[in-house]
């Protein structure tokens, strides 16, 4: 687990409290920008790539979720399909993000960052290759 600690979402205390890990947040990100047209993959790190070709999927890939004074900060990495438009993927990443973890955790979000790392040039090849 990190060291970051656990978000209380419970307004009610009689029955309980509920706490939102932030690794549950990173996973809820991650699926739900694989949601989204123009994406080709999330950047990882070392070990989920490695877990990766060992069977595991890694679904928070590419998602860093930072709790802050001023609220939830979320960034994410992301390799793009070439032909794409940047920010309308971008864009279409924030709103799906956002809009998930408002329907599964009713979080508000301070900031979603989208962070362009590559893209991924693999498609126009074949397109290259067709056309010869």
């Amino acid at each position: 687990m990190s060291e970051q600690p656990l978000l209380n979402v419970s307004d009610d205390a009689s029955l309980g409290r509920v706490e939102i890990a932030p690794e549950v947040i990173e996973i809820i990100a991650g699926i739900a920008a694989a949601e989204v047209e123009g994406l080709y993959a999330m950047r990882g790190n070392f070990a989920s790539g490695v877990a990766e070709r060992l069977g595991k999927q890694t679904h928070n890939k590419g998602v860093k979720v930072e709790l802050t004074d001023t609220g939830i900060t979320i960034d994410v990495y992301c390799i793009l399909n070439f032909g794409s438009s940047i920010p309308q993927v971008a864009q279409k990443l924030q709103t799906n993000i956002r809009q998930t973890l408002k329907n599964m955790t009713q979080l508000e979000i301070s900031e979603i960052n989208v962070h362009v790392v590559g893209i991924n040039m693999d498609e126009k090849e074949e397109q290259a290759k067709h056309n010869e």
